[in-house]
């Protein structure tokens, strides 16, 4: 670890907290309705959207009537998406001339995009063509993302209104989240990246002559617009197979840190928005220093790991001053690749600018690990935040049995109901999670696709499992996932990550809506300080840790204990 690498690391999370406050203040006026800067170019725009779709702007939704026209919207995005890849060979825009996808796979596909994990059993410049990527691929980076911040602002109107039988509109939630939020960050992020060398063109290749005098056929395409939104829409759909390690995604240093800044930077402004708009910025903060606190720790563990490198190697001789470099780009070494590996499964981004299958056991644990919390630290756009204040319902729960006293949490008491639906929430995960690794590692199909034995190859599925369930996307890269059996779990792990999550968490934001609001009295709980961000933190470390803490004994832990026994796999 060098002064350097801390230095790096703390200028890009400086940065995102200095952009987040002001930008979660412009989040919360959006979701209010109220007049932004953007408000005069764009609500003729948004109007004429509401016509031509029969939507009255006016008119609210109760919970069922919320949840029922997100689940509509995704079944159609699905179809839609599947669709286009099984017919791009006789559609447009395919200057390469790729045939449809194969079933299976546009399957995997079409749900990844559509439940914003973006996991790839392709490469997207071999399988996808222009009109795929842009009509299909980036459009569904854009309203997958809208929609998981559509869902967080449904909860977050549960705890600030009193009495309510509606948590909004889902249709204008979707609107200005793309409208307002996304697309306008994903024009100047885009042009931005364009400056710093990124395509965008509608070419299909180019070709260059080697050094050695040999012709080289280069794929370039639209990559700047799909990189905007991989990255601000925690998507993490490259448009290359070598995704952010691409110099066609991320030519150099600067773009390295700009896009770790992008994928940080709506979720932690989604948590400021969440203190505004229940009026007391002090909740926002308080679950911001807790993401925050969990983001750090992950990434200096993982950097301290890195930078040791491998004792393997050093006792044959090698230098082991630089780190660990195996699967790192040279361009941006170790502190800036345990950075983005941390941030990018701390959201649910899932891009990477390294191979995580190449991390020592430790410095593969941290990814992993965020990936098992469910992404929430800080999370993806609006996953992060309904995670957890899910995960802050059951920590006022546990603070209530503790004093005696009927929790509440901003006002709302928190009753069965209430503790039904969080827990129903969290434990989808390890059941799913878990149960498809068990069955993946006693199948020959599943152990077919391995790259390695003994732990890491556990690594490598549970990794799988835990990333798509947790819609990240991200791979360790040892495991080749474009089989039958694979592409059929891992889809069904994202849709089981995505809806069985957040159904309960609608039917959380309903229930909270319409309870009366209770003003705050002596003997309130509070939840705006630093013992409740310690309870946050024990609630994180036991109801995760322990439930995964077998898995990751056999898998991460025991290959770190067994490399410095001298044994590597």
């Amino acid at each position: 670890m060098t002064f350097i690498g801390l230095a790096q690391i703390a200028i890009v999370l400086v940065a995102v907290v200095l952009a987040a406050i002001p930008l979660g203040g412009y989040v919360a006026r959006v979701f209010a309705g109220e007049q932004t800067l953007l408000s005069p170019a764009l609500s003729p725009v948004e109007n004429a959207f509401y016509r031509s779709a029969g939507v009255d702007p006016s008119r609210e939704q109760g919970w069922q009537a919320y949840t029922f026209a997100m689940l509509a919207f995704s079944v159609v995005g699905f179809a839609s998406l599947y669709a286009l890849q099984r017919l791009q060979g006789v559609l447009p825009l395919n200057p390469q001339g790729f045939s449809g996808v194969p079933a299976d796979l546009a399957f995997n596909t079409s749900l990844s995009f559509v439940t914003n994990t973006n996991w790839q059993n392709y490469g997207g410049e071999t399988t996808m063509s222009h009109l795929t990527q842009m009509l299909g691929l980036t459009v569904h980076n854009f309203v997958s993302a809208a929609t998981g911040l559509a869902m967080a602002f449904a909860l977050v109107r549960g705890f600030a209104r009193s009495e309510s039988a509606t948590v909004g509109n889902f249709w204008v939630d979707l609107t200005r989240a793309t409208l307002y939020v996304l697309l306008p960050l994903s024009v100047v992020f885009a042009l931005v990246l364009v400056a710093l060398g990124v395509p965008q063109t509608l070419a299909g290749s180019i070709e260059a002559t080697t050094l050695e005098g040999v012709k080289q056929i280069i794929s370039i395409g639209p990559v700047a617009s799909q990189e905007a939104i991989k990255e601000l829409g925690t998507n993490g759909g490259g448009f290359f197979n070598a995704n952010s390690a691409h110099p066609f995604e991320n030519p150099n240093a600067a773009s390295n840190m700009l896009e770790i800044f992008a994928l940080l930077l709506v979720p932690f402004a989604s948590v400021f928005a969440f203190g505004r708009t229940v009026l007391d910025a002090r909740q926002g903060r308080v679950i911001a220093i807790t993401m925050g606190i969990v983001l750090v720790a992950g990434v200096l563990i993982a950097y301290w790991a890195e930078a040791a490198g491998n004792p393997l190697l050093t006792d044959i001789g090698v230098d082991p001053s630089p780190g660990n470099m195996e699967g790192k780009e040279v361009r941006f070494g170790v502190a800036a690749s345990t950075l983005f590996a941390a941030a990018t499964t701390g959201t649910s981004t899932g891009a990477v600018n390294s191979t995580h299958d190449s991390f020592t056991p430790l410095g593969g644990f941290v990814p992993l690990f965020n990936m098992l919390l469910g992404c929430i630290s800080p999370g993806g756009d609006g996953a992060g935040l309904y995670g957890f204040l899910v995960l802050a319902v059951i920590a006022v729960f546990v603070a209530g049995l503790m004093v005696g006293r009927t929790p509440e949490y901003l006002g709302k008491k928190i009753e069965t109901r209430e503790m039904k639906l969080a827990m129903l929430a969290v434990l989808i995960y390890p059941l799913s999670v878990l149960g498809f690794t068990a069955a993946s590692l006693m199948l020959k199909t599943g152990l077919d696709s391995l790259a390695n034995a003994g732990p890491h190859g556990l690594s490598e599925v549970l990794y799988a499992f835990a990333s798509t369930n947790a819609n990240n996307g991200s791979a360790f890269a040892g495991l080749a996932g474009n089989t039958l059996w694979y592409n059929t779990t891992l889809g069904v792990a994202m849709f089981v990550g995505r809806f069985f999550f957040i159904v309960p968490v609608l039917a959380l934001a309903g229930s909270f809506a319409a309870k009366k609001k209770a003003p705050a009295s002596v003997g309130t709980f509070p939840t705006h300080g630093p013992l409740f961000v310690g309870l946050l933190l024990g609630v994180i470390l036991i109801l995760y840790l322990l439930q995964y803490f077998p898995a990751l004994a056999l898998g991460p832990i025991v290959e770190h204990f067994l490399m410095h026994a001298g044994k590597s796999f």
